[in-house]
């Protein structure tokens, strides 16, 4: 059975979903099979693998409401193998939509759970706040992957984000581990980073992962031509530092 990922952090701007499409792009290419779930309303996981989000006849949103079946929505990316759940502005809608329904954390894990042995590993790119749609990302998840900037306030998202974590644990998914942090956007130049690096390390211990990804050009430009940083510069140090991250992440055994 697939492992299924979150990727998570309640702070924008931290490589979330830089994050999630490149982790999922090298998976792929490590000849897993990939099922990508934009859950974020934005949208960008879908137009940054290839889609013109906003001409989808349906898109997750749908999919939360119970007008489409999971199997019609599964579309194909611009890396061949890798499977997107796809997500626009309607999205935005489904957390009004959805006031009111019985057992609404669970929509999402009661439809992945039909797909779920077709693939090795489902990656949730998550909206980078804490509402219905992050819930039932964590919910339907057997793991968080938590992206964080090296800067100083990176610290005090993580703790609230980790009680988050725990509070989801107790009260929906008591199977929910914390699949890791990554450091993303570092700067070898600054003592800041460093200085996050290990603080942060000191507290989490084994649960952050040895690599680091870098401040890279070419990780920015890379969405705007809707493509992964393995298709748009697959020798850039972007590309190289998410293949070793999607090699952590494939060492790592889960129960």
């Amino acid at each position: 059975m697939g492992r299924t990922i979150a990727v998570t952090n309640q702070k924008g701007g931290v490589g979330k979903t830089t994050t999630a499409i490149n982790l999922a792009a090298c998976l792929t290419e490590a000849n897993k099979k990939v099922l990508i779930v934009d859950a974020d309303p934005q949208g960008n996981t879908t137009s940054g693998l290839g889609l013109e989000k906003n001409n989808l006849d349906a898109t997750i949103y749908q999919l939360l409401l119970g007008e489409i079946e999971i199997k019609e929505l599964i579309m194909d990316t611009c890396v061949e193998g890798l499977n997107i759940l796809p997500s626009n502005m309607n999205l935005a809608g489904a957390e009004i939509e959805l006031v009111g329904r019985e057992k609404r954390e669970y929509i999402l894990k009661e439809q992945l759970a039909v797909v779920k042995n077709d693939f090795d590993f489902i990656v949730i790119d998550c909206p980078p706040s804490l509402n219905t749609i992050t819930v039932n990302a964590l919910t339907a998840a057997d793991t968080v992957l938590v992206p964080i900037q090296c800067e100083y306030f990176a610290l005090e998202g993580l703790e609230q984000l980790l009680y988050t974590i725990n509070l989801v644990k107790q009260r929906l998914n008591p199977a929910l581990e914390l699949e890791g942090v990554v450091f993303t956007m570092y700067d070898a130049r600054t003592n800041l980073s460093l200085e996050v690096v290990e603080e942060v390390k000191k507290s989490l211990g084994d649960s952050v992962y040895r690599t680091i990804i870098p401040r890279n050009v070419r990780l920015g430009e890379a969405p705007s031509h809707g493509l992964p940083i393995t298709l748009y510069d697959s020798k850039s140090k972007g590309a190289e530092s998410y293949r070793l991250l999607a090699e952590e992440v494939m060492e790592k055994e889960w129960e």
